[in-house]
């Protein structure tokens, strides 16, 4: 199993949307009635299955352990971290990531333990989307996919080609371990969520055009990282980070 086809279609789409105009707000969103009816269908399957399942996590997981599940996602995805870093000429990154991965599988037990960040080595996530945009990608058309979420072409490429190249999943697809592959992306997405819970309630509750908001959140937030900021600090409305909750 790949995600191959997907890869063709969203680099031809991007290929032929690359010439369309930008919106008035400044983001490049001409497909966007198809992109709201895709965030409403979006925001019942969250509201109806992701939500109450992230709040039973949540609920059942202490938070010690889920940060521990957090870190390990992490560390496992380091060596797309380190790729990236290299690709976009950020040599002290790679250097960074790197030892980061060493430090955190073997003193950090697997990557459970977030030991390397007390030695001055932040977690910094990195992927092929952010690499695009280093190379100069920065304008690819917004778009929001089903159960996906929002993006924009080039961010959603890179997001595939990450998928695919990424060592582990090319070692579980080849070995016939494609349920653990799988169960790799359920984690991942319950994490992601779980930790997303109160900012996106709060977003949501403070917005008029949720869809707008969140849209130009997930701009904000991408242009911070790839310009290696703290995403804290970004202007709001902006999606949190969480490196603070490592241990």
């Amino acid at each position: 199993m790949t995600h191959t086809p997907k890869m063709l279609f969203i680099t031809v789409l991007s290929l032929f949307c690359a010439s369309c105009a930008s919106s008035e707000t400044g983001i490049n969103d001409p497909l966007e009635p198809m992109n709201r009816a895709i965030f409403s269908f979006n925001g019942v399957v969250d509201n109806y299955a992701l939500v109450p399942i992230a709040k039973g996590y949540r609920l059942a997981i202490p938070a010690p352990a889920r940060t521990g599940v957090r870190n390990f996602i992490r560390n496992i995805h380091s060596p797309i971290n380190i790729a990236n870093q290299l690709l976009q000429g950020d040599l002290d990154g790679t250097v960074s990531d790197t030892g980061r991965m060493l430090i955190n599988t073997t003193v950090g037990v697997g990557g459970l333990f977030d030991v390397a960040k007390s030695f001055g080595m932040p977690y910094e996530y990195e992927d092929f989307g952010q690499t695009l945009r280093v190379w100069g990608l920065n304008d690819t058309p917004y778009l929001v996919l089903p159960l996906i979420g929002p993006g924009t072409i080039g961010d959603h490429t890179g997001f595939f080609i990450d998928s695919y190249v990424d060592p582990l999943n090319r070692y579980l697809v080849n070995t016939d371990k494609e349920g653990w592959y799988y169960g790799r992306l359920g984690l991942e997405a319950l994490d992601t969520r779980e930790a997303l819970l109160d900012p996106i309630k709060s977003l949501e509750e403070g917005s008029f055009d949720f869809y707008a908001t969140l849209r130009s959140a997930y701009e904000q937030q991408r242009q911070s990282m790839v310009n290696d900021e703290d995403p804290t600090k970004a202007t709001p409305p902006s999606i949190p980070d969480y490196d603070d909750e490592d241990f």
